[in-house]
Protein backbone atom coordinates (compact mmCIF):
# COMPACT_ATOMS: atom_id res chain seq x y z
CA UNK A 1 0.00 0.00 0.00
CA UNK A 2 1.54 3.40 -1.33
CA UNK A 3 2.50 5.49 2.23
CA UNK A 4 -0.36 8.30 1.88
CA UNK A 5 1.94 11.00 3.73
CA UNK A 6 4.27 10.46 1.29
CA UNK A 7 1.93 10.78 -1.44
CA UNK A 8 0.19 13.61 -0.13
CA UNK A 9 3.44 15.22 -0.10
CA UNK A 10 3.89 14.39 -3.98
CA UNK A 11 0.81 16.19 -4.99
CA UNK A 12 1.15 19.12 -2.98
CA UNK A 13 4.24 19.66 -4.18
CA UNK A 14 2.57 19.16 -7.94
CA UNK A 15 -0.25 21.90 -7.22
CA UNK A 16 1.77 24.32 -5.84
CA UNK A 17 4.02 24.07 -9.41
CA UNK A 18 1.44 25.38 -11.16
CA UNK A 19 1.78 28.45 -9.89
CA UNK A 20 0.07 31.23 -7.70
CA UNK A 21 -2.00 33.04 -10.00
CA UNK A 22 -4.73 33.18 -12.66
CA UNK A 23 -1.73 34.57 -15.05
CA UNK A 24 0.21 31.31 -14.08
CA UNK A 25 -2.28 28.97 -15.38
CA UNK A 26 -3.49 31.26 -18.52
CA UNK A 27 0.34 30.45 -19.65
CA UNK A 28 0.06 26.60 -19.68
CA UNK A 29 -0.99 25.05 -22.95
CA UNK A 30 -3.99 22.64 -23.41
CA UNK A 31 -2.14 19.35 -22.37
CA UNK A 32 -0.74 20.67 -18.95
CA UNK A 33 -4.03 22.03 -18.05
CA UNK A 34 -5.77 18.88 -18.36
CA UNK A 35 -2.69 17.23 -16.71
CA UNK A 36 -3.18 19.67 -13.68
CA UNK A 37 -6.34 19.49 -13.26
CA UNK A 38 -6.14 15.48 -12.77
CA UNK A 39 -3.16 16.47 -10.60
CA UNK A 40 -5.64 19.07 -8.13
CA UNK A 41 -8.11 15.94 -8.05
CA UNK A 42 -5.63 13.77 -7.14
CA UNK A 43 -4.50 15.83 -4.16
CA UNK A 44 -7.90 16.85 -3.18
CA UNK A 45 -8.72 12.85 -2.91
CA UNK A 46 -5.67 12.58 -0.64
CA UNK A 47 -6.94 15.53 1.81
CA UNK A 48 -9.99 14.29 1.77
CA UNK A 49 -8.91 10.90 3.18
CA UNK A 50 -7.29 12.53 6.07
CA UNK A 51 -10.58 14.48 6.31
CA UNK A 52 -12.65 11.39 6.49
CA UNK A 53 -10.13 9.79 9.04
CA UNK A 54 -10.51 12.45 11.51
CA UNK A 55 -14.29 12.70 10.96
CA UNK A 56 -14.82 9.12 11.62
CA UNK A 57 -12.49 9.73 15.48
CA UNK A 58 -14.82 12.28 16.07
CA UNK A 59 -17.82 10.76 15.41
CA UNK A 60 -16.24 7.43 17.58
CA UNK A 61 -15.79 9.70 20.91
CA UNK A 62 -19.35 11.51 20.30
CA UNK A 63 -21.09 8.17 20.02
CA UNK A 64 -24.34 8.02 21.52
CA UNK A 65 -23.19 5.49 24.46
CA UNK A 66 -20.82 8.16 25.67
CA UNK A 67 -23.55 10.96 26.49
CA UNK A 68 -22.75 14.41 27.71
CA UNK A 69 -19.47 13.16 27.72
CA UNK A 70 -18.59 12.82 23.95
CA UNK A 71 -16.62 15.11 22.27
CA UNK A 72 -19.49 17.10 20.35
CA UNK A 73 -21.67 17.29 23.54
CA UNK A 74 -18.87 18.57 25.55
CA UNK A 75 -18.31 20.91 22.94
CA UNK A 76 -21.83 22.59 22.37
CA UNK A 77 -22.59 20.56 19.68
CA UNK A 78 -25.77 18.10 19.26
CA UNK A 79 -24.33 15.65 16.64
CA UNK A 80 -20.21 15.29 15.44
CA UNK A 81 -21.74 16.05 11.79
CA UNK A 82 -22.97 19.42 13.86
CA UNK A 83 -19.27 20.02 15.22
CA UNK A 84 -17.55 19.40 11.80
CA UNK A 85 -20.02 21.67 10.01
CA UNK A 86 -18.84 24.24 12.14
CA UNK A 87 -15.11 23.82 12.49
CA UNK A 88 -14.85 23.58 8.78
CA UNK A 89 -17.27 25.76 8.01
CA UNK A 90 -18.85 23.37 4.99
CA UNK A 91 -22.13 22.27 4.65
CA UNK A 92 -24.40 19.95 6.61
CA UNK A 93 -24.42 17.03 3.85
CA UNK A 94 -20.60 17.31 3.03
CA UNK A 95 -20.15 17.19 7.08
CA UNK A 96 -22.63 13.73 7.01
CA UNK A 97 -20.49 12.45 3.80
CA UNK A 98 -17.36 12.58 5.85
CA UNK A 99 -18.97 11.16 9.11
CA UNK A 100 -20.69 8.18 7.29
CA UNK A 101 -17.43 7.16 5.58
CA UNK A 102 -14.68 8.20 8.15
CA UNK A 103 -16.74 5.47 10.48
CA UNK A 104 -16.57 2.72 7.82
CA UNK A 105 -12.90 3.24 7.78
CA UNK A 106 -11.98 3.77 11.27
CA UNK A 107 -14.61 0.64 12.16
CA UNK A 108 -12.80 -1.34 9.64
CA UNK A 109 -9.73 -0.28 11.00
CA UNK A 110 -10.79 -1.28 14.97
CA UNK A 111 -12.03 -4.60 13.66
CA UNK A 112 -8.42 -5.21 11.74
CA UNK A 113 -6.13 -3.80 14.65
CA UNK A 114 -8.02 -5.60 17.25
CA UNK A 115 -7.80 -9.15 16.03
CA UNK A 116 -11.94 -9.38 16.05
CA UNK A 117 -13.30 -12.45 13.82
CA UNK A 118 -16.56 -12.27 12.58
CA UNK A 119 -19.23 -15.17 11.46
CA UNK A 120 -18.98 -17.51 8.84
CA UNK A 121 -20.11 -14.81 5.89
CA UNK A 122 -22.09 -17.68 4.30
CA UNK A 123 -24.12 -18.05 7.17
CA UNK A 124 -26.59 -15.83 9.03
CA UNK A 125 -28.32 -12.12 7.54
CA UNK A 126 -25.99 -9.70 6.29
CA UNK A 127 -25.91 -6.16 8.08
CA UNK A 128 -27.40 -3.37 5.97
CA UNK A 129 -25.51 -1.00 4.72
CA UNK A 130 -26.43 1.50 6.99
CA UNK A 131 -25.58 -0.45 9.62
CA UNK A 132 -22.86 0.10 12.25
CA UNK A 133 -22.31 -3.23 13.80
CA UNK A 134 -19.29 -5.15 13.97
CA UNK A 135 -20.26 -7.94 11.28
CA UNK A 136 -20.78 -5.36 8.73
CA UNK A 137 -17.69 -6.54 7.19
CA UNK A 138 -18.92 -6.13 3.30
CA UNK A 139 -17.41 -2.27 3.51
CA UNK A 140 -13.76 -3.67 3.81
CA UNK A 141 -12.82 -3.16 0.69
CA UNK A 142 -14.40 0.31 0.98
CA UNK A 143 -12.56 1.57 3.75
CA UNK A 144 -9.04 -0.14 1.84
CA UNK A 145 -9.30 1.69 -1.09
CA UNK A 146 -10.12 5.39 0.62
CA UNK A 147 -7.02 4.39 2.83
CA UNK A 148 -5.01 3.65 -0.11
CA UNK A 149 -5.81 7.08 -1.70
CA UNK A 150 -7.28 4.62 -4.88
CA UNK A 151 -10.96 5.30 -4.25
CA UNK A 152 -11.96 9.30 -3.19
CA UNK A 153 -14.54 9.70 -0.44
CA UNK A 154 -17.13 11.28 -3.03
CA UNK A 155 -17.07 7.87 -4.55
CA UNK A 156 -16.94 5.53 -1.29
CA UNK A 157 -20.29 7.76 -0.48
CA UNK A 158 -21.87 6.82 -3.54
CA UNK A 159 -21.29 2.94 -3.21
CA UNK A 160 -22.71 3.60 0.45
CA UNK A 161 -25.48 5.28 -0.72
CA UNK A 162 -25.79 3.53 -4.14
CA UNK A 163 -26.32 0.05 -2.48
CA UNK A 164 -28.86 1.61 0.03
CA UNK A 165 -30.89 -0.68 2.17
CA UNK A 166 -30.90 -4.06 1.28
CA UNK A 167 -33.06 -7.15 2.64
CA UNK A 168 -31.35 -9.72 5.60
CA UNK A 169 -31.63 -12.42 2.79
CA UNK A 170 -28.68 -10.81 1.11
CA UNK A 171 -25.66 -12.79 2.59
CA UNK A 172 -22.52 -10.53 3.78
CA UNK A 173 -20.41 -12.70 1.46
CA UNK A 174 -22.65 -11.18 -1.06
CA UNK A 175 -22.43 -7.57 -0.09
CA UNK A 176 -18.56 -7.94 0.17
CA UNK A 177 -18.12 -9.31 -3.29
CA UNK A 178 -20.70 -6.07 -4.34
CA UNK A 179 -18.42 -3.19 -2.92
CA UNK A 180 -14.97 -5.14 -4.11
CA UNK A 181 -16.87 -5.25 -7.51
CA UNK A 182 -17.89 -1.84 -7.54
CA UNK A 183 -14.58 -0.72 -6.15
CA UNK A 184 -12.66 -2.09 -9.12
CA UNK A 185 -15.15 -0.59 -11.43
CA UNK A 186 -14.45 2.77 -9.76
CA UNK A 187 -11.82 3.55 -11.81
CA UNK A 188 -13.33 3.98 -14.97
CA UNK A 189 -16.43 5.75 -13.75
CA UNK A 190 -17.63 9.40 -11.71
CA UNK A 191 -19.69 9.61 -8.90
CA UNK A 192 -22.87 9.83 -10.69
CA UNK A 193 -21.76 6.73 -12.56
CA UNK A 194 -20.44 4.91 -9.48
CA UNK A 195 -23.88 5.70 -7.74
CA UNK A 196 -26.48 4.61 -10.60
CA UNK A 197 -24.09 1.25 -11.09
CA UNK A 198 -24.52 0.61 -7.22
CA UNK A 199 -28.20 0.89 -7.56
CA UNK A 200 -28.01 -1.70 -10.51
CA UNK A 201 -25.77 -4.04 -8.53
CA UNK A 202 -28.24 -3.29 -5.48
CA UNK A 203 -31.48 -4.58 -7.87
CA UNK A 204 -29.61 -7.23 -8.90
CA UNK A 205 -29.09 -8.77 -5.45
CA UNK A 206 -32.10 -7.94 -4.04
CA UNK A 207 -34.84 -8.08 -6.67
CA UNK A 208 -37.08 -8.82 -4.50
CA UNK A 209 -36.74 -5.15 -2.99
CA UNK A 210 -38.01 -3.82 -6.46
CA UNK A 211 -41.10 -3.90 -5.55
CA UNK A 212 -40.95 -2.33 -2.27
CA UNK A 213 -38.28 0.24 -2.68
CA UNK A 214 -41.09 1.41 -5.55
CA UNK A 215 -44.10 1.68 -3.23
CA UNK A 216 -41.68 3.39 -0.91
CA UNK A 217 -41.13 6.09 -3.13
CA UNK A 218 -44.76 6.22 -4.35
CA UNK A 219 -45.59 6.28 -0.65
CA UNK A 220 -43.17 9.38 -0.45
CA UNK A 221 -45.08 11.52 -3.00
CA UNK A 222 -45.88 15.06 -2.17
CA UNK A 223 -47.21 18.87 -3.23
CA UNK A 224 -47.48 21.72 -1.34
CA UNK A 225 -48.67 25.13 -2.03
CA UNK A 226 -49.22 28.07 -0.32
CA UNK A 227 -49.84 32.15 -0.75
CA UNK A 228 -47.07 34.30 -0.03
CA UNK A 229 -47.77 37.49 2.09
CA UNK A 230 -47.19 39.65 -1.68
CA UNK A 231 -49.89 37.34 -3.41
CA UNK A 232 -47.51 34.93 -5.37
CA UNK A 233 -48.13 31.11 -4.72
CA UNK A 234 -45.10 28.95 -3.73
CA UNK A 235 -45.21 25.64 -3.60
CA UNK A 236 -42.99 22.05 -3.85
CA UNK A 237 -43.04 18.52 -4.84
CA UNK A 238 -41.69 15.07 -4.77
CA UNK A 239 -42.53 12.49 -7.07
CA UNK A 240 -41.58 8.97 -7.88
CA UNK A 241 -39.75 8.04 -10.73
CA UNK A 242 -42.91 7.03 -12.81
CA UNK A 243 -44.89 9.96 -12.21
CA UNK A 244 -41.98 12.26 -12.17
CA UNK A 245 -40.47 10.88 -15.47
CA UNK A 246 -43.34 11.85 -17.41
CA UNK A 247 -43.86 15.73 -15.62
CA UNK A 248 -40.33 16.01 -17.03
CA UNK A 249 -41.21 14.79 -20.44
CA UNK A 250 -43.46 16.66 -20.96
CA UNK A 251 -41.80 20.17 -19.88
CA UNK A 252 -38.77 18.57 -22.09
CA UNK A 253 -41.00 18.62 -24.85
CA UNK A 254 -42.76 21.88 -24.02
CA UNK A 255 -38.99 23.20 -23.85
CA UNK A 256 -37.26 20.95 -26.27
CA UNK A 257 -35.79 23.75 -28.60
CA UNK A 258 -34.08 25.77 -26.07
CA UNK A 259 -32.64 22.95 -24.35
CA UNK A 260 -30.96 21.99 -27.17
CA UNK A 261 -33.36 19.19 -28.39
CA UNK A 262 -33.79 17.22 -31.66
CA UNK A 263 -33.90 19.55 -34.76
CA UNK A 264 -37.43 19.68 -36.60
CA UNK A 265 -37.62 18.54 -40.09
CA UNK A 266 -41.55 19.51 -40.68
CA UNK A 267 -41.67 23.48 -41.35
CA UNK A 268 -44.43 23.72 -39.08
CA UNK A 269 -42.91 22.59 -36.50
CA UNK A 270 -39.53 24.20 -36.98
CA UNK A 271 -41.80 27.09 -37.04
CA UNK A 272 -43.13 27.09 -33.66
CA UNK A 273 -39.46 26.24 -32.89
CA UNK A 274 -38.03 29.62 -33.82
CA UNK A 275 -41.23 30.82 -31.87
CA UNK A 276 -40.18 29.42 -28.47
CA UNK A 277 -36.70 30.23 -29.22
CA UNK A 278 -37.28 34.11 -29.75
CA UNK A 279 -40.38 34.62 -27.10
CA UNK A 280 -39.34 37.14 -24.32
CA UNK A 281 -40.17 34.77 -21.31
CA UNK A 282 -37.79 33.02 -20.02
CA UNK A 283 -37.26 28.72 -19.57
CA UNK A 284 -38.95 29.06 -16.29
CA UNK A 285 -41.57 31.54 -16.98
CA UNK A 286 -42.91 29.49 -19.84
CA UNK A 287 -42.65 25.70 -18.32
CA UNK A 288 -44.77 27.63 -15.03
CA UNK A 289 -47.11 28.62 -18.07
CA UNK A 290 -47.13 25.58 -19.71
CA UNK A 291 -48.18 24.01 -16.37
CA UNK A 292 -50.90 25.85 -15.30
CA UNK A 293 -51.86 25.65 -19.04
CA UNK A 294 -51.90 21.85 -19.10
CA UNK A 295 -54.23 21.70 -15.91
CA UNK A 296 -56.45 24.27 -17.55
CA UNK A 297 -57.11 22.21 -20.66
CA UNK A 298 -56.97 18.76 -18.48
CA UNK A 299 -59.80 20.32 -16.14
CA UNK A 300 -61.79 21.21 -19.67
CA UNK A 301 -61.30 18.67 -22.11
CA UNK A 302 -62.46 15.52 -22.95
CA UNK A 303 -60.15 12.29 -22.33
CA UNK A 304 -58.06 11.42 -25.19
CA UNK A 305 -57.73 15.02 -27.02
CA UNK A 306 -55.66 17.02 -24.07
CA UNK A 307 -52.68 16.73 -26.29
CA UNK A 308 -53.77 16.56 -29.71
CA UNK A 309 -51.72 14.10 -32.20
CA UNK A 310 -48.71 13.74 -29.42
CA UNK A 311 -49.29 12.91 -26.13
CA UNK A 312 -45.79 13.32 -23.57
CA UNK A 313 -45.56 9.20 -22.96
CA UNK A 314 -43.59 7.17 -20.59
CA UNK A 315 -41.91 4.35 -22.22
CA UNK A 316 -41.94 0.80 -20.13
CA UNK A 317 -39.15 -1.28 -21.34
CA UNK A 318 -40.30 -5.35 -20.52
CA UNK A 319 -38.62 -8.69 -22.19
CA UNK A 320 -40.93 -10.98 -23.88
CA UNK A 321 -39.67 -13.28 -21.13
CA UNK A 322 -41.08 -11.30 -18.44
CA UNK A 323 -44.38 -10.84 -20.31
CA UNK A 324 -44.54 -14.74 -20.40
CA UNK A 325 -43.56 -15.34 -17.10
CA UNK A 326 -46.31 -12.88 -16.09
CA UNK A 327 -43.36 -11.93 -13.43
CA UNK A 328 -39.87 -10.03 -13.50
CA UNK A 329 -39.43 -6.43 -13.96
CA UNK A 330 -39.64 -3.15 -16.45
CA UNK A 331 -37.92 -0.01 -16.77
CA UNK A 332 -38.96 3.29 -17.46
CA UNK A 333 -37.32 4.62 -20.25
CA UNK A 334 -34.91 7.14 -19.41
CA UNK A 335 -34.69 6.41 -15.55
CA UNK A 336 -32.28 3.98 -14.13
CA UNK A 337 -34.45 2.72 -11.50
CA UNK A 338 -36.82 -0.87 -11.96
CA UNK A 339 -40.40 -1.00 -11.79
CA UNK A 340 -42.28 -4.25 -10.64
CA UNK A 341 -44.42 -6.37 -12.72
CA UNK A 342 -47.48 -5.04 -11.76
CA UNK A 343 -46.82 -1.39 -12.90
CA UNK A 344 -45.63 -3.56 -16.27
CA UNK A 345 -48.87 -4.57 -16.43
CA UNK A 346 -51.03 -1.77 -15.67
CA UNK A 347 -49.15 -0.02 -18.99
CA UNK A 348 -49.97 -2.63 -20.85
CA UNK A 349 -53.55 -2.11 -19.84
CA UNK A 350 -53.08 1.58 -20.71
CA UNK A 351 -51.40 1.65 -23.91
CA UNK A 352 -50.64 -2.02 -24.89
CA UNK A 353 -47.50 -3.75 -26.43
CA UNK A 354 -45.12 -2.47 -29.18
CA UNK A 355 -43.09 -5.72 -29.48
CA UNK A 356 -39.27 -4.89 -30.66
CA UNK A 357 -36.94 -7.93 -31.39
CA UNK A 358 -33.51 -8.06 -30.17
CA UNK A 359 -30.42 -9.98 -31.61
CA UNK A 360 -28.03 -11.07 -29.96
CA UNK A 361 -25.67 -8.37 -30.74
CA UNK A 362 -28.49 -6.20 -29.44
CA UNK A 363 -29.48 -4.87 -32.97
CA UNK A 364 -33.33 -4.59 -34.20
CA UNK A 365 -35.21 -3.33 -37.13
CA UNK A 366 -33.64 -2.06 -40.40
CA UNK A 367 -35.31 -0.74 -43.47
CA UNK A 368 -32.15 -0.08 -45.76
CA UNK A 369 -31.88 2.97 -48.29
CA UNK A 370 -35.92 2.72 -48.99
CA UNK A 371 -35.90 6.03 -46.77
CA UNK A 372 -33.73 8.75 -45.53
CA UNK A 373 -35.17 9.53 -41.93
CA UNK A 374 -35.27 6.61 -39.24
CA UNK A 375 -38.85 6.29 -38.20
CA UNK A 376 -40.77 6.45 -35.46
CA UNK A 377 -40.97 2.43 -34.91
CA UNK A 378 -36.96 2.65 -35.68
CA UNK A 379 -36.35 5.62 -33.01
CA UNK A 380 -38.27 3.79 -30.33
CA UNK A 381 -36.01 0.32 -31.05
CA UNK A 382 -32.54 2.60 -30.63
CA UNK A 383 -34.13 4.12 -27.35
CA UNK A 384 -34.79 1.03 -25.62
CA UNK A 385 -31.16 -0.37 -27.30
CA UNK A 386 -29.33 2.73 -26.45
CA UNK A 387 -31.40 4.06 -23.20
CA UNK A 388 -30.41 7.74 -24.49
CA UNK A 389 -27.22 9.74 -25.66
CA UNK A 390 -24.08 7.68 -26.61
CA UNK A 391 -21.61 9.85 -26.43
CA UNK A 392 -19.22 9.22 -23.44
CA UNK A 393 -19.78 10.59 -20.44
CA UNK A 394 -23.64 12.04 -21.70
CA UNK A 395 -26.69 11.76 -19.83
CA UNK A 396 -29.54 12.96 -21.97
CA UNK A 397 -32.48 10.77 -22.09
CA UNK A 398 -33.77 9.66 -25.22
CA UNK A 399 -36.28 11.95 -25.45
CA UNK A 400 -33.78 14.73 -25.76
CA UNK A 401 -31.88 12.50 -28.54
CA UNK A 402 -31.88 12.92 -32.31
CA UNK A 403 -30.85 9.61 -34.90
CA UNK A 404 -27.25 9.74 -36.10
CA UNK A 405 -26.11 8.13 -39.09
CA UNK A 406 -22.65 6.48 -38.71
CA UNK A 407 -22.28 6.58 -42.71
CA UNK A 408 -23.90 9.79 -43.66
CA UNK A 409 -27.11 9.11 -46.11
CA UNK A 410 -25.82 11.77 -49.11
CA UNK A 411 -21.98 11.39 -48.39
CA UNK A 412 -21.02 8.03 -48.30
CA UNK A 413 -24.20 5.85 -48.97
CA UNK A 414 -25.33 5.33 -45.91
CA UNK A 415 -28.37 3.02 -44.75
CA UNK A 416 -31.49 4.00 -42.66
CA UNK A 417 -31.03 0.87 -40.22
CA UNK A 418 -31.28 0.94 -36.69
CA UNK A 419 -27.83 -0.71 -36.35
CA UNK A 420 -26.17 1.81 -38.44
CA UNK A 421 -27.55 4.70 -36.42
CA UNK A 422 -27.05 5.75 -32.96
CA UNK A 423 -28.89 8.17 -30.39
CA UNK A 424 -27.08 11.78 -29.68
CA UNK A 425 -28.27 14.82 -28.10
CA UNK A 426 -28.34 17.06 -30.06
CA UNK A 427 -25.57 19.14 -28.57
CA UNK A 428 -23.35 16.06 -29.62
CA UNK A 429 -24.63 15.20 -33.00
CA UNK A 430 -23.34 18.73 -33.92
CA UNK A 431 -20.25 18.43 -32.29
CA UNK A 432 -19.48 15.63 -34.71
CA UNK A 433 -20.62 16.85 -37.56
CA UNK A 434 -18.99 20.24 -37.01
CA UNK A 435 -15.51 18.82 -35.47
CA UNK A 436 -15.32 15.83 -37.60
CA UNK A 437 -15.62 12.93 -34.58
CA UNK A 438 -16.25 9.55 -36.37
CA UNK A 439 -18.87 6.61 -34.73
CA UNK A 440 -17.62 3.23 -35.97
CA UNK A 441 -19.29 -0.25 -35.26
CA UNK A 442 -17.99 -4.02 -34.60
CA UNK A 443 -21.40 -5.89 -34.49
CA UNK A 444 -23.25 -4.15 -31.60
CA UNK A 445 -20.16 -2.21 -29.86
CA UNK A 446 -19.99 1.40 -30.96
CA UNK A 447 -16.43 3.27 -30.72
CA UNK A 448 -15.89 6.56 -31.08
CA UNK A 449 -13.06 8.31 -32.94
CA UNK A 450 -12.03 11.51 -31.69
CA UNK A 451 -10.60 13.95 -34.86
CA UNK A 452 -6.37 14.38 -34.14
CA UNK A 453 -6.55 18.30 -32.91
CA UNK A 454 -8.50 16.56 -30.13
CA UNK A 455 -6.34 13.13 -30.00
CA UNK A 456 -3.00 13.07 -32.46
CA UNK A 457 -3.10 8.91 -31.69
CA UNK A 458 -7.38 8.66 -32.19
CA UNK A 459 -7.56 6.40 -29.96
CA UNK A 460 -10.98 4.96 -29.71
CA UNK A 461 -13.43 5.83 -27.40
CA UNK A 462 -16.45 2.94 -26.01
CA UNK A 463 -19.42 4.29 -26.50
CA UNK A 464 -21.51 1.74 -24.00
CA UNK A 465 -25.70 1.94 -24.17
CA UNK A 466 -27.28 2.76 -21.09
CA UNK A 467 -30.06 0.20 -20.99
CA UNK A 468 -29.83 -2.18 -18.21
CA UNK A 469 -32.58 -4.51 -19.06
CA UNK A 470 -31.36 -5.15 -22.47
CA UNK A 471 -28.32 -5.62 -21.08
CA UNK A 472 -29.45 -8.35 -18.63
CA UNK A 473 -31.17 -9.99 -21.38
CA UNK A 474 -28.48 -10.10 -23.93
CA UNK A 475 -25.89 -11.74 -20.73
CA UNK A 476 -28.60 -14.22 -19.61
CA UNK A 477 -28.56 -15.08 -23.63
CA UNK A 478 -25.37 -15.50 -23.82
CA UNK A 479 -25.19 -17.72 -20.66
CA UNK A 480 -27.56 -19.96 -22.28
Amino acid sequence: MENLALALRASAGAVAALGASAADIAAIGDTELLRAQAEISTHRRHLDTYAAWVAGEIARRSRYELGYAGLAQRKGFVSPEALIQSVSKTTRAEAAKFVQVGSLMTESALDESSGQTHADPASGPASGPDSSGSNATWHRAIAVAVAAGDLSVDAAESIRRGLGAIDDAVTPAQLRAASELLVAEARTLDVDQLFRRARAVRDGLDADGIARRQKERHDARSLRMWQQDDGMYRGSFLLDPENGRFLASTIDQVLSPRRGGPRFVDRAAQADAEALLQDARSSEQIAADALIDIVRVAVDADPGTMFGKRRPAVRVIVTEEALHARSGRGQIEGHPDPVSFETVERYLCDTGAVPIKFDDDGQCVNVGRVQRLFTERQRTGMAVRDGGCRFPGCDRPPASCEAHHIDQWQRDGGKTNIADGVLLCRRHHLLLHNNHWQVTRDGGTYWLRPPRSIDPAQELLPMPRRSPLLDELLERNRAS
